[in-house]
């Protein structure tokens, strides 16, 4: 068979020159860089605002608590370390107002500042008498933060005696230093001390504790050795602060906490309670 000269014994293909191949690998990194960016940055911001709502979180959990607690502060308790670290106060859960004079008939039982007593009528029944625990918790009359007058040192504060009822509290025999200008009693059932502990080398073992149910000290305990529970974790600093006000004017508990986690997201909180010092 002859075979023409003409005929061609492969197609003519077309394909890439090396220079094409080149550019199409640069463009695709690029649209692949792109697409990347793109979805990769709403991914990081979902998760630093998690972190950081987090950390909020606990911060404002722990400013409510230590809100309550602060509110119910018994006037001119509140006692804040010289490093700013520790807070003290001591906690309030009932009160109310002591009888000063004799009825017109000469009856009822007052509170006699010139004598030691045992006793006293309540102007009114106490509300809620069941949260008292008699023989533990303390009546305080016109607390102050001066010598003579602080609950503290044991100036003006006796436990409450068996046998009181709503309308008549009984004591230990004490003579209370002051008189209330309006004949007001305290009943206090327990310090409570907030400690910022920020020893520790890893993030999450720097807590903020609250302690409560130890014995009332004359000198602040820094911190108390019993009833510690830990109230927040990752805490990278915290600055308590105390303006005390005056008798007639509200004191102010500045806090400022600073939550951080290990992976360096942190938040600054800052709140600040007001405190009645009217005793």
């Amino acid at each position: 068979m002859v075979i023409p000269q003409n005929y061609p014994f492969h197609s003519n293909q077309g394909g890439f020159s090396l220079l094409e191949l080149i550019l199409v690998i640069v463009i695709g990194g690029i649209v692949a860089s792109m697409t990347t960016s793109i979805l990769t940055l709403p991914i990081h911001a979902y998760v630093d605002n998690a972190r950081r709502a987090t950390l909020t979180a606990s911060a404002e959990s722990v400013l409510d608590r230590m809100q309550r607690d602060i509110r119910r502060a018994l006037p001119n308790s509140i006692r804040v370390s010289a490093d700013s670290k520790t807070l003290e106060l001591l906690h309030i859960i009932n009160g109310g107002r002591y009888r000063a004079k004799l009825a017109l008939a000469g009856a009822g039982d007052i509170i006699d500042f010139s004598i030691a007593d045992n006793g006293f009528d309540v102007l009114g029944n106490l509300q809620n008498f069941s949260s008292i625990s008699m023989g533990v918790d303390k009546i305080a009359v016109y607390p102050l933060n001066t010598a003579g007058s602080n609950a503290y040192a044991g100036d003006n504060i006796v436990t409450t005696g068996a046998g009181s009822t709503a309308g008549h509290m009984n004591h230990p025999v004490f003579q209370f230093p002051l008189q209330s200008p309006q004949q007001r009693f305290f009943i206090v059932d327990t310090p409570i001390t907030y400690h910022c502990d920020t020893s520790a080398l890893a993030e999450r073992d720097k807590v903020l504790i609250r302690y409560e149910g130890y014995a009332i000290q004359a000198t602040q305990p820094i911190p108390p050795s019993t009833g510690g529970a830990i109230q927040a974790n990752y805490l990278a600093d915290c600055v308590f602060s105390y303006n005390s006000g005056s008798s007639t004017r509200s004191g102010l508990v500045t806090i400022e906490l600073t939550l951080a986690d290990e992976s360096g997201e942190s938040i600054r909180l800052i709140h600040q309670i007001h405190v009645d010092n009217q005793p």
